[in-house]
């Protein structure tokens, strides 16, 4: 079982920068692959970015070249440093962890936080 918080988000300015992190709990984090979601009011959830458990990440193409996606295994903790936000980028933002590699798979939500990037 994996308990997920988010937190780090908050009201910022566009260009402004805020880093969200993920905290878990529970053990064998390093086998989980760790995205970051985000879900704007009338609008589907989508993914932001994935850090896999081998560390190989990927990107929307909306953020690309603005945000960061890194991980500490020792610390059971994923970050998303985002930088020149823009107004479209206000929602609520959700950590997801997966894993295939023990049976039964597993896939766990956080409870979200909000970004509001507004002048």
């Amino acid at each position: 079982q994996v308990h997920l918080v988010e937190s780090g988000g908050g009201l910022v300015q566009p260009g402004g920068s805020l880093r969200l992190s993920c905290a878990a709990s529970g053990t064998l984090f390093s086998i989980y692959d760790v995205s970051w979601y985000r879900q704007a009011p009338g609008k589907q959830r989508e993914l932001v970015a994935t850090i896999t458990r081998a560390g190989n990440i990927d990107y929307a193409d909306s953020v690309k070249g603005r945000f960061t996606i890194s991980r500490e295994n020792a610390k059971n903790a994923v970050y998303l440093q985002m930088n020149t936000l823009k107004l479209e980028d206000t929602a609520v933002y959700y950590c997801n962890a997966r894993q295939t590699i023990l049976k039964p798979t597993s896939d766990y939500w956080g409870q979200g936080t909000q970004v509001t990037v507004s002048s």
